[in-house]
């Protein structure tokens, strides 16, 4: 199936399988998933687990943030951000299990997991502070995550390919709304400089592991890291902002998220967002 037939067959008007919680159970219905020749299926599907775990993850974040933003309107940007990944999710993961053959659904993969068979990144997985924290983040996971998407859209996998296709339009919306805040933060009052200063050093420990390569992964890691550069110093510059100096954060004998590795921040999210589904395992929602 060519790029064009599978990015029409996921983005169809009104299609809800973009949401969660519409009765489908397969988000790729419909859409040719067989994988390309020459293609390692199980290598695909353990790169889209990691894509689909950060969105996941990230997305429940993301929505924990609602009612707690600072302006009605920031509500609901807010939570479409979550929606826009939460939907990302939906998909990679589905690639996920027909790549390797498994036929595990999206729904397995979220809450059939245990915390060390998670494949994101560690930032996905932080939470609380204020809303210079949340922006912080924000900024860096999108900045990142669009960089790299961008990449994928030439993917010869026309799933993934169109999977990012639609990704690209989405996050570069999210790095905007970040992007806008953090030059509202940073240029603002001593208060709002200091917050959104803050925000930044503590995501900065998370940084180097978005760049470090991984032998599953079918992006070169390291080759996002200028892009990203270059668009964080025109926001610092802009915001008066001035580039976090403290290290890298180290893994545990060099293993980090894409290995399993977490912080301890992830067992509490899981336990919560996995909850319903572990005491009602044949509940339809």
């Amino acid at each position: 199936m060519s790029f064009d037939n599978v990015y029409e067959a996921i983005t169809e008007e009104n299609d809800a399988r973009w949401a969660f919680g519409t009765g489908f159970e397969d988000s790729l219905s419909g859409v040719d998933t067989s994988v390309p020749s020459g293609v390692d299926g199980a290598r695909l599907s353990a790169y889209c687990l990691m894509l689909g775990d950060d969105a996941l993850i990230f997305s429940h974040r993301l929505q924990e943030w609602c009612t707690n933003a600072p302006e009605l309107e920031d509500e609901v940007a807010i939570a479409n951000i979550a929606l826009d990944l939460l939907g990302q999710a939906r998909l990679l993961l589905a690639r996920a299990g027909k790549a390797d053959g498994s036929g595990r659904s999206e729904d397995s993969y979220a809450f059939g997991r245990m915390e060390n068979e998670f494949r994101n990144v560690r930032l996905a997985e932080l939470g609380g502070g204020h809303f210079g924290h949340l922006i912080a983040r924000l900024f860096v996971f999108s900045t990142w995550r669009l960089a790299l998407l961008q990449r994928l859209v030439s993917s010869v996998d026309p799933v993934l390919a169109a999977i990012a296709d639609k990704g690209v339009k989405e996050v570069t919306y999210h790095r905007d709304y970040a992007a806008q805040w953090l030059v509202r933060l940073g240029d603002g009052t001593p208060l709002s400089h200091s917050r959104m200063q803050e925000g930044l050093d503590a995501v900065w420990p998370y940084v180097g592991e978005l760049f470090r390569a991984h032998s599953l992964e079918l992006v070169d890691a390291a080759s996002l890291r200028p892009e990203f550069d270059a668009v964080l110093d025109q926001a610092l510059a802009a915001a008066s902002l001035a580039r976090p100096s403290s290290g890298e954060l180290a893994g545990v004998s060099g293993r980090t998220g894409r290995d399993g590795v977490h912080t301890e921040q992830l067992g509490f999210l899981l336990a919560e967002l996995q909850s319903v589904a572990r005491a009602m395992p044949d509940a339809k929602w």
